[in-house]
């Protein structure tokens, strides 16, 4: 696991080749060292960053979001228990925790920012 930089106590660093199908290209971050369900900045082909919880706790994915002063916040890879209304609680946890653009995504959903 290639590691890009440490600022504040959070590890940058990515893995290659990542999941089926392939991730959009992606850095992870994790306070300390790294772990399984850390968050993960998404780039865009426009050159923008979309913070994903990846598996996290939501409150943890907004608290760094927020710190982090991110614009935009996806919860994606999300447990599947509460599916009819996960959108409406994810939102509602996360925006305690994080005031920028929060979306939750599912499957083939488009996000359009």
């Amino acid at each position: 696991m290639p590691r890009i930089f440490k600022i504040g106590g959070y590890l940058l660093y990515f893995w290659s080749n990542e999941n089926s199908p392939l991730e959009p290209v992606h850095v992870h971050v994790s306070k300390g060292i790294p772990s399984e369900g850390t968050a993960k900045i998404w780039i865009t082909r426009s050159g923008r960053c979309l913070l994903c919880n990846n598996n996290s706790h939501i409150s943890q994915a907004c608290e760094l979001a927020e710190k982090l002063n991110v614009r935009n916040l996806l919860l994606y890879h999300t447990e599947d228990k509460n599916l009819a209304e996960r959108n409406r609680l994810y939102l509602e946890e996360g925006s305690q925790y994080y005031h920028g653009n929060l979306f939750v995504q599912d499957d083939l959903d488009s996000i359009s920012l």
